[in-house]
């Protein structure tokens, strides 16, 4: 069998190895979230994040995790706190209760992930007519931020640029589709991908902003915006998925695996290296990333990706050559 098919395979085993709702491994979340529903982005941590939040709990049923104990709590602490406009601040820990201290990275992508989490809760719960409401508010907000030129959405009505990463994660709402329809382009997709693709350069744009194509690489947010379409399968990769992979890896796989010594972790691509069938990289992160683990550079995200990688008995590689 040649390599090519050994890592389909590998691939298309990783994905139907998640386990059924009723079978699936519970997520365990102490020291991240506590007894009213709020969850932290860090171990003990003093800041709550609703992306990342919402991020992490999404990705953990996407692979299998029993959510069910966080999902509810969650829902209602942050619905109690969503501002008139629908969108969201992030918290500090004010000594025992959680007050808004900054506003939000961007509005586009932390809505579509609140409207896309709401549609996981239980028929009961979303029905309730304050979730309905805030759905609709939600969706509302995001349509405004539609840039009709393009056909992408923009951060937020204060910073009217577009992220690449953003608008893919609005990709996987799939009512935000509509919104979007450009009538020169045939989808949202299809729209992404003219707006942030570099033929010249074979790579994604970070941003719209004229100021940022002539900044230094970085491994965040460059790098990571390249392995971003991986996480939503996006399709519109050129060349495919499995080679556009594994340039990534020969390129910034080492790079990646530092991160946790300055940054952060950066299990999500590890779920990216999981759904690729790539083992051998999924355990060499978690050989040089679970030293590091519930510490300053380990996020909630990380917890979860960890977590299904347990769920699946899968352990770190001893230190070897390839985890260089």
């Amino acid at each position: 069998m040649g390599m090519t098919r050994l890592f389909d395979l590998l691939a298309l085993v990783g994905l139907l190895g998640t386990s059924a709702p009723g079978h699936a491994a519970a997520l365990s979340l102490p020291g991240y979230a506590d007894a009213a529903g709020a969850i932290a982005v860090q171990h003990q941590g003093g800041t709550v994040d609703p992306y990342f939040v919402l991020q992490a709990l999404l990705l953990a049923r996407q692979h299998g995790l029993d959510t069910r104990t966080y999902d509810v709590p969650w829902a209602r602490w942050l619905l109690a706190r969503q501002k008139p406009d629908a969108t969201f601040d992030r918290f500090c820990r004010t000594g025992p209760a959680w007050t808004a201290c900054k506003t939000a990275d961007a509005d586009d992508a932390l809505l579509a992930l609140w409207m896309r989490f709401i549609d996981t809760l239980p028929p009961a719960v979303r029905q309730e007519p304050a979730f309905v409401r805030s759905q609709a508010a939600a969706g509302a907000t995001l349509q405004r931020l539609v840039s009709p030129p393009t056909g992408v959405y923009l951060v937020s009505p204060v910073y009217m640029h577009a992220l690449f990463m953003d608008n893919l994660e609005v990709w996987t709402h799939k009512p935000a589709h509509a919104a979007a329809q450009n009538p020169q382009r045939t989808s949202f997709g299809a729209s992404i991908q003219q707006v942030f693709w570099d033929e010249a350069q074979q790579r994604y744009h970070v941003s719209t902003q004229p100021e940022q194509k002539g900044e230094a690489l970085r491994f965040y947010p460059d790098a990571v915006a390249q392995i971003f379409p991986h996480t939503v399968n996006f399709p519109f990769i050129p060349g495919g998925a499995r080679l556009h992979y594994r340039r990534w890896m020969h390129l910034h796989r080492a790079e990646w695996l530092r991160q946790v010594e300055t940054d952060f972790a950066w299990g999500l691509i590890a779920t990216v290296a999981l759904q690729r069938g790539d083992l051998v990289s999924v355990r060499c992160w978690q050989h040089k990333a679970l030293p590091a683990r519930h510490g300053p550079h380990w996020t909630v995200t990380d917890e979860v990706v960890q977590q299904i990688l347990q769920a699946r008995d899968i352990a770190p590689t001893p230190p070897e050559k390839n985890c260089q």
